[in-house]
């Protein structure tokens, strides 16, 4: 395709993905995603600034998700986030990486990458399914995203400590990443409490953030790290700058408009784009039993912590806690461009992230979307 052509395709699946969520009733990410793999098996390419931008959007999607976290919360549920995220990451990796090197007969490096890939929870789409069933700001959706942040955390470290080589870019990551938290954390007030930057049209705001999180990406990239976890820690920390009074609250609603628009849309349909259904149908037993693999091993990872720590709500969280998209996608990638799994490995190893990013979204809203939210946490 002409890639000339590519800005118009991408604004029609952005558009008519938002009229049939609306329409459906369902998460607008699931729509996107679906989508890419639409227009990527009808023949459009990522381009280099779709990725980038998809970069950009998984990465405010996370530091966004971060604002969402009560601290109070957190420290009260450490115990629950905990077990539900380390558990989420952990069965998933044993269950695929046993799987895939003593039955399906890959190589070690490579039962690695599919343990890595399909152990993740996206925290990009259960923040963006959370915010738009207006979960996000209850005990339950910020327990969920805590549990998430975990798992990703996990998956993190798997990926860092068993293929990372560390260089001198890598500290200056960890270094930049360090003073940009801590002085955004110091210093942000000067400008979110500016009677002079506030509510302007200018949105003086939305571009210093915007900034914050360029930074981040950029040395991420020259560490050979990824931005997503100090953005996460970033949005955390810039929390009560996005509290429930009427002018915060209204900051965080820009933030979300500008990036819901164009970018996170993109973010998702990238996802799509990398699906080929041409090389899953030829590994298509595989695929399937990988998919069921990662289920059955959330399941058993997440479902009984769910059900003592948020008993009306259970299998809606371990439905969201089974999806996956922005650590797997990355997982993939490195795998291939490492020449640690082949292309038909890699397109059933991203069809089954991509496939978990819809699926069970897609039951836990239709079904399982939980009524009461604020009355189903066990605070004991």
């Amino acid at each position: 395709m002409n890639p000339d052509l590519v800005p118009l395709v991408v604004g029609v699946i952005i558009l008519i993905s938002s009229l049939i969520s609306l329409k459906l009733g369902l998460s607008v990410a699931i729509i996107e995603i679906i989508g890419g793999v639409i227009a990527g098996n009808a023949g459009v390419k990522s381009q280099e600034w779709m990725i980038y931008l998809a970069t950009f959007g998984g990465v405010l999607l996370t530091f966004l998700a971060g604002t969402e976290i009560d601290s109070r919360l957190l420290k009260e549920k450490f115990k629950a986030s905990f077990l539900i995220g380390g558990f989420s990451f952990l069965l998933p990796f044993l269950g695929v990486f046993l799987f895939t090197y003593f039955i399906a007969g890959w190589s070690y490096r490579a039962a690695l990458i599919a343990g890595t890939a399909l152990s993740t929870t996206s925290l990009a789409v259960v923040y963006s399914v959370l915010v738009e069933t207006g979960l996000s700001a209850t005990p339950i959706g910020k327990l969920i995203m805590a549990a998430t942040f975990v798992t990703d955390m996990g998956t993190a470290l798997a990926l860092s400590i068993l293929f990372a080589k560390p260089n001198l870019f890598t500290l200056l990551f960890i270094v930049v990443s360090l003073i940009v938290i801590f002085l955004a954390d110091r210093f942000s007030h000067l400008v979110f409490d500016n009677p002079k930057l506030r509510n302007k049209v200018l949105e003086p705001e939305i571009k210093y953030i915007f900034v914050l999180l360029l930074a981040l990406i950029y040395f991420a990239h020259l560490g050979a790290g990824h931005a997503v976890l100090p953005a996460f820690v970033l949005g955390l920390l810039m929390a009560r700058h996005f509290s429930d009074q009427a002018t915060d609250k209204e900051i965080r609603n820009r933030l979300r408009t500008v990036a819901y628009a164009v970018i996170t849309p993109i973010f998702f349909i990238v996802g799509g784009l990398k699906v080929s259904l041409t090389l899953i149908a030829s590994a298509i037993g595989l695929f399937i039993i990988l998919f069921a693999i990662k289920l059955l091993m959330k399941f058993l990872g997440v479902y009984f912590f769910a059900k003592r720590f948020i008993p009306g709500g259970s299998i809606y969280t371990t439905l969201l806690m089974s999806t996956g998209l922005t650590f797997g996608t990355i997982a993939s990638v490195f795998g291939l461009s490492s020449g640690l799994i082949n292309e038909v490995q890699y397109s059933v190893l991203i069809g089954v992230v991509v496939a978990s990013a819809v699926i069970p979204t897609f039951i836990a809203q239709k079904w399982f979307l939980p009524v009461h939210s604020e009355d189903i946490i066990d605070y004991k």
